[in-house]
C-alpha cells in the first residue's frame, strides 16, 4: 500500500509534457477569446438592463475594476430563479479571470445556504488562486528566474455553472472552480434542490430505497468494462483506494431525462488521466 502511495503521489506531480502545456494554452488562449467575444456583443444589453432594473454584483475579493458586468438571467419561472449574479473576464497582476457566478432566487432556507456556500467556495477559490500565483513568483526568482523570462506568464482562474436538469420546483446544476498554470486544478461542486420542499435532493429520492447497491452495480459494470484486451484501467484496485460503494456524501447530478449521474473527485478512485471520473446510473 505504501508503494502504491508513492507510485499515486509521483503520477500526479509529474509534469506536464512541453508539447501538451502548449495544445493546452492554445486552446485556453481561444476559449478565452471566444468568451470575450461573446460578452462584447451582450455588454450592451446588459447595461441596459442594468438601467432599468438595476444590477446585482457580488463582491468576489477582486478589485471592483474587474467586474464588467453582471447579468440576470432568469433560468426557471414560477417557484424560483436561477440568477447569474457575476459575469465577468478580466486580468490583474497576471491572472485571467472568467466568472460566472449562479445563485438562487427563492424562499426558504435552502436557498440561502446555498447561496451562501458558493460564495463562500468561489471566494476562497480566488485567494487561493492568487496565493498559488505569489507562491509561483516567489519560487521562480528564487530558484533564478530571471525579470525577462517571468514575462509574459500568465494564470487563467475559472468560475462557471451549468444547469443540468429544471423542472417547475427542482433543479440540478454543477459549479465548477479551476485554476491553470503550470499546475492544474479543477473543482466541482454539485447542487440537487427541491425548492418546493425546501430540502437538497438525495440518490434514494432519485433511485429508490435500494439505491446503494443500484449505484455500486452499475458503477462496477462500467469500470469493469473500461478494462482493456491487454489488462489496463485508468481506475484503482479497491484495495488500493479505488472504488467500493457510495454513500450519502457521493456527488451527483440528474440529467434532463431523469438519470442520475454519480461523480468522483480527479484522483480518488482513478489516475488523472481520467479526468473527473462519472458513472451514468441505470
Amino acid at each position: 500500500m505504501k508503494e502504491f502511495e508513492e507510485a499515486k503521489k509521483l503520477y500526479q506531480d509529474t509534469p506536464v509534457p512541453e508539447e501538451l502545456a502548449a495544445r493546452v494554452a492554445a486552446g485556453v488562449q481561444e476559449g478565452r477569446q471566444r468568451h470575450k467575444e461573446a460578452k462584447m456583443k451582450n455588454m450592451k444589453r446588459w447595461i441596459a438592463a442594468a438601467a432599468c432594473f438595476g444590477v446585482l454584483v457580488v463582491s468576489l475579493n477582486v478589485s471592483p475594476a474587474l467586474a464588467k458586468a453582471a447579468s440576470e438571467v432568469p433560468v426557471l419561472g414560477g417557484l424560483f430563479r436561477v440568477l447569474t449574479v457575476a459575469d465577468y473576464a478580466a486580468n490583474q497582476d497576471g491572472i485571467n479571470y472568467t466568472v460566472t457566478v449562479p445563485g438562487l432566487e427563492a424562499g426558504g432556507e435552502t436557498a440561502e445556504a446555498v447561496n451562501a456556500a458558493i460564495q463562500e467556495k468561489v471566494d476562497q477559490h480566488m485567494e487561493k488562486a492568487r496565493q498559488d500565483w505569489a507562491d509561483y513568483q516567489e519560487a521562480f526568482f528564487a530558484t533564478g528566474g530571471t525579470e525577462e523570462e517571468w514575462a509574459g506568464r500568465e494564470m487563467d482562474v475559472f468560475v462557471d455553472y451549468e444547469i443540468k436538469r429544471q423542472t417547475e420546483t427542482q433543479v440540478s446544476f454543477v459549479v465548477t472552480l479551476a485554476e491553470g498554470w503550470v499546475a492544474s486544478m479543477e473543482e466541482r461542486y454539485y447542487y440537487n434542490l427541491d425548492l418546493a420542499e425546501d430540502r437538497a435532493i438525495t440518490l434514494a429520492d432519485v433511485l429508490g430505497e435500494n439505491w446503494v447497491e443500484i449505484c455500486n452495480k452499475s458503477i462496477q459494470e462500467q469500470i469493469d468494462a473500461s478494462i482493456d484486451e491487454e489488462g489496463f484501467t485508468f481506475y484503482f484496485a479497491p484495495e488500493d483506494g479505488g472504488f467500493t460503494t457510495v454513500d450519502e456524501t457521493t456527488d451527483f447530478y440528474v440529467k434532463e431525462d431523469g438519470t442520475a449521474v454519480v461523480a468522483f473527485p480527479r484522483y480518488s478512485i482513478a489516475a488523472g488521466a481520467a479526468g473527473i471520473p462519472e458513472f451514468e446510473i441505470k
